[in-house]
């Protein structure tokens, strides 16, 4: 297996990959190789039949995620959480309600990178968790603040309840 491992790849799944290529030039069944490895005989069928067809053990190697890089840096990426939590009205917004419209103009002003706002509830998911939490919060606050305001416009909120 050293000759497989030219380029020391630190993804286990590659490695498990390549294994089962091992095993198999050493003459082992696919369900001998599926037991090993943990994994289905029809995952081992997959991964040799990548082989026979391409003719290269290079194919069981890892490839990168299809699709564009992220353009914010991890840097960037560790910033929005902070930003955030400045609160949207920081930022010149009506109301401290975030949405990711606003988001995604918070970091095209901050960053200089246009993200559509639907792209804005991925990353958010990924580098600021328990940003829903927070939205779901901002709404009840919102909605309790909205009640007290029409209260006290309609007459019927007495200030001294509850004290």
């Amino acid at each position: 297996m050293s000759k497989l491992r030219a380029s020391h790849s630190t993804d286990w799944r590659e490695e498990r990959r390549l294994r089962a290529w091992d095993l198999y030039q050493h003459g082992w069944k696919q369900a001998q190789i599926a037991e090993k490895l943990g994994v289905s005989r029809g995952a081992v069928s997959q991964w040799l039949k990548r082989v026979r067809d391409n003719g290269n053990v290079e194919v069981l190697r890892r490839h990168p995620a299809p699709g564009q890089r992220a353009r914010l840096t991890d840097e960037q990426f560790a910033q929005l959480p902070i930003l955030l939590g400045r609160g949207a009205a920081a930022f010149g917004f009506e109301g401290d309600k975030w949405t990711t419209r606003r988001v995604a103009n918070v970091i095209n002003r901050i960053f200089g990178i246009a993200y559509h706002p639907g792209h804005v509830s991925r990353i958010l998911q990924k580098h600021c968790p328990g940003w829903r939490e927070i939205w779901k919060r901002q709404e009840v606050m919102e909605a309790s603040n909205e009640h007290t305001r029409q209260s006290n416009q309609a007459g019927t909120h007495d200030p001294g309840i509850g004290r």
